[in-house]
């Protein structure tokens, strides 16, 4: 029986900008100027939690999140990562890495719901993705 067919979620490519494909994740960046933010969404339909991957996807994403995770702090300079899967408003399973300075507008709380959302700078934002599109190997 064929897997069905994958998605990405409307919400997702509303609040996003896509950036490329590892080998299981699509990854995206948050609309947001406030941080940098970047989400994994590993191309498994129906897949909601990471326990509904299979355990050689859930290495696989676990290697993806390093990756990303070590090019955003090394990208950034930033003070902390926070890498999180949530999905209370978007049931697909996505794992949010966002960039943390002690300077942000929400820290040391959670970024969510603390500021609306800044525009990024189109040229900013472009030198920012080509950046980390090198780091992880996208390009």
């Amino acid at each position: 029986m064929p897997e069905p067919a994958w998605s990405l979620h409307s919400r997702l490519k509303e609040d996003t900008i896509d950036i490329g494909d590892l080998p299981l994740s699509k990854v995206l960046v948050i609309k947001d100027a406030h941080y940098p933010w970047l989400l994994l969404v590993p191309r498994r339909a129906d897949a909601v939690e990471i326990i509904d991957l299979d355990e050689v996807q859930q290495a696989q994403l676990m290697t993806e999140i390093s990756r990303v995770s070590r090019a955003l702090k090394e990208i950034t300079r930033c003070n902390k990562l926070n890498v999180a899967a949530l999905g209370n408003l978007v049931p697909q399973l996505h794992v949010h890495i966002i960039a943390r300075r002690t300077s942000d507008a929400a820290w040391p709380r959670p970024v969510w719901g603390v500021m609306p959302p800044l525009a990024h700078d189109a040229a900013e934002v472009q030198n920012f993705i080509s950046a980390l599109r090198r780091k992880i190997w996208l390009g």
